[in-house]
This record gives C-alpha cells, structure tokens and sequence, in this order.
C-alpha cells in the first residue's frame, strides 16, 4: 500500500477495495461523509495510472454515488485531486448540503458551501462516533453492492 493511503487510516478506515483502488473514510470530516477515493499504485500522476485503474474508476465512482445517496441525501458530490501534501494519486470525495447535518449528535456544517468547500472546517469526533460513522457507511456500501 502507498504512504498517502496509510496516512488517511488504511487499513482500518477501509469501506471498499477494488484491484486498483480503495475507499477510506476520510479521517477529517470536512462535511459528512467525506471520503478518500485512493489508487493502490505508487503512480504521483493520474496519467501514470495504467489503463485498467483508469477503467474501474467508473465502477469505484458508481459505488462511492450509490453509498452516499443511501447513507444520506446530498445537495452536490465533488471530487477533488489535489494532491500537493500527499502525493500519490488520490481523490477527496466531499457529499454537500446546503443545510446542517447532524450525526450522532455532532453537526457538520458545510461552511463553503455554495462555493469551495473547507477542507479545514471539520469536527472533531471521538473514536466512538468515528466508528459508528465508517460502520454507517460502511452498511450504505453493503446494501448497495446487492441493488
């Protein structure tokens, strides 16, 4: 596994492994559901990713879109590479909401919302809520995979 997957929790963040890529829970909750769509290749250039990743990018994208709708309603999903801090490729996957969302008793505003979103912005959750949060969304992958 590469050093940027490791450092946003692989393996215990984990909601879904395909060949090429891996789904994390986003460790930062910058809005609800925030996760880390991550290729499992050493590649620092989405160029450099060979063919087949390129290809199962469709099948990671349909699954990450029917997990989060079923885990929750979003206004927009944005997909955001950046990956100036953490270099090898890897996607920030960011639901939003127009409104305030509530988990567990902790809101997620989207402060950016409608514009940029706030990759800074995010509370700060406890183990506790932080495995009931994958374990939601990791159920939302499941019941998904079978539709």
């Amino acid at each position: 596994m590469n050093p940027t997957l490791e450092k946003f929790g692989y393996p215990g963040s984990v909601l879904l492994e395909l060949a090429h890529w891996v789904v994390l829970l986003r460790p930062a909750q910058a809005t609800l559901g925030a996760l880390v769509l991550g290729a499992r290749s050493h590649a620092r250039s989405f160029a450099a990713l060979p063919p087949e990743a390129h290809a199962e990018l469709a099948t990671a994208s349909r699954r990450i879109e029917a997990a989060l709708a079923a885990f929750r309603p979003h206004d927009r999903l944005n997909y955001l590479m950046l990956m100036m801090v953490d270099p090898e490729v890897h996607f920030h996957v960011l639901p939003r909401y127009a409104t305030v969302q509530n988990f567990n008793g902790t809101a997620f505003p989207d402060p950016g919302w409608p514009g940029l979103p706030d990759l800074k912005s995010a509370p700060v959750l406890t183990e506790a809520q932080r495995l009931d949060l994958h374990r939601a969304l990791a159920h939302a992958f499941t019941a998904t995979a079978r539709a």
